[in-house]
């Protein structure tokens, strides 16, 4: 597939009571009353409802809670906006008036910024939609759930993503990160690494606390299995070579005077080279049936993946002419480097990644990060940037907290720019970048 670049930003657009406003409302409404990956009801439905506002033909329920826009305006290239509708099971500390009213069963939070993500593009898609007369060709926007799971993404392929609606040319998103709200971050290289997580089941012999002899205990296991794990990094790895491994989950037994009978955990792996992550993988795997043969007689361990995506990288064409549009807009100072980050997205399968999953060939991606801390918070966190980088919460923090109006301006824009870069432009039309996106300005 060719794609023809270059439309003209907007010139007419709503002004930014039409856009902010209504923006911000879906933002604190879905921040108050987030839903956990696989269960995004609630979200997907207000989502949809504002894209059917906006004028898109609208399916629900795609690979899930998945929520699919489509905009057509003649011939011309396909262009898909994504963003994600989960939130993550944190309990949150902001303090904020619109905080999480979610607590049972278990607390929820959108601690990772989707609602921020999914707020813009909602904004996006409307400023796009009143001048879908300045551009053609077909925007198809995404509301994707279960992407902190790592599966959401291939559940809406199989559910015929691209086969139900039209194959798009180019794949854009954008996710918040602790830089000041006002800016976005292009990387030069890989954006995200690949990473994998996999569900580790020790298994023992439960029995009395006060006799010990007579079991085998698991919990044990797990302690020296945390611990040993770590060489994977340390003492497999060479230094150069980027790995993160983390034991984010570890859950055994109920009672202080019980020995369980097995102890299970989750490990996350990161990796940039799908090699590294092989590697990795399979030494985890050894290491986790050596503890467990000396801890004693007992099953084999459960060693099993329940996520893996792959490395986050731009196609280089794509991402360069929306590094282009946002600085000749935003300005220059506002556009920042960003070093890869040992985060991981299942976005990749959106794109050449995913290819075997969905079969179509040639589509371009590319991923940005937004700004979103406020200006009052990035000065009181340190003296300079190194110091206020390690002191703001980020994003999984408990006391994550974008700058609402400053990130949405920001993240509408953004994606208005990067969309019009990949449109088609009407015939006579002439590229004006100073007008792009003045709905959001204000």
């Amino acid at each position: 597939m060719t794609a023809s670049p270059g439309t003209p930003p907007p010139a007419e657009l709503p002004g930014p009571a039409d856009v902010l406003g209504p923006a911000a409302e879906f933002y604190l409404d879905v921040h108050r009353h987030p839903e956990l990956s696989g269960a995004e009801e609630r979200t997907a439905d207000r989502f949809a409802r504002r894209l059917s506002a906006a004028g898109y033909e609208v399916t629900t329920g795609v690979g899930g809670h998945g929520v699919v826009g489509v905009l057509s305006r003649g011939p011309g290239p396909v262009v898909l906006l994504r963003a994600e509708l989960d939130a993550l099971p944190v309990r949150e500390e902001t303090g904020l008036p619109y905080a999480s009213a979610v607590t049972e069963p278990v607390p929820v939070m959108h601690a990772c910024g989707h609602d921020m993500h999914l707020a813009c593009l909602a904004g996006a898609a409307s400023v796009l939609a009143g001048s879908a007369g300045e551009w053609r060709g077909t925007l198809v926007v995404v509301g994707q759930p279960a992407e902190e799971t790592l599966t959401g993404a291939a559940a809406m392929l199989a559910d015929g993503l691209y086969r139900r609606f039209p194959a798009p040319d180019v794949v854009l998103a954008q996710h918040t990160v602790p830089l000041p709200a006002g800016m976005v971050a292009h990387a030069e290289g890989p954006v995200l690494a690949a990473g994998a997580t996999v569900e580790v089941v020790l298994h023992g012999r439960g029995g009395h606390a006060g006799t010990p002899q007579l079991a085998v205990d698991p919990v044990v296991a797990a302690a020296a299995l945390v611990l040993r794990l770590q060489t994977v990094v340390s003492r497999e790895t060479a230094p150069g070579e980027p790995l993160v491994l983390t034991v984010g989950s570890l859950h055994a037994g109920g009672a202080g005077n019980v020995i369980p009978d097995r102890a299970v955990m989750e490990v996350t792996l990161r990796a940039f080279a799908t090699s590294t992550l092989d590697r990795a993988l399979a030494a985890v795997h050894r290491i986790v049936r050596a503890e467990a043969a000396a801890a004693g007689d007992g099953p084999e361990p459960g060693f099993r993946v329940l996520s893996r995506s792959g490395t986050t990288v731009n196609d280089p064409g794509a991402a360069e002419a929306v590094r282009r549009a946002h600085r000749e807009s935003l300005g220059a100072d506002r556009v920042a480097t960003w070093q890869p980050s040992t985060a991981t997205e299942d976005f990749p399968l959106l794109g050449p990644a995913g290819q075997e999953l969905h079969g179509v060939p040639g589509i371009r991606t590319c991923y940005w990060m937004l700004g979103s801390v406020g200006p009052e918070q990035w000065a009181a966190a340190g003296a300079n940037a190194a110091e206020r980088l390690a002191a703001v919460p980020a994003n999984h923090s408990p006391r994550f907290q974008p700058h609402v109006r400053l990130t949405l301006r920001t993240g509408i824009r953004a994606l208005v720019l990067a969309a019009c870069t990949h449109l088609a432009a009407p015939a006579g039309s002439v590229k004006v970048a100073s007008r792009t996106s003045s709905a959001v300005e204000g």
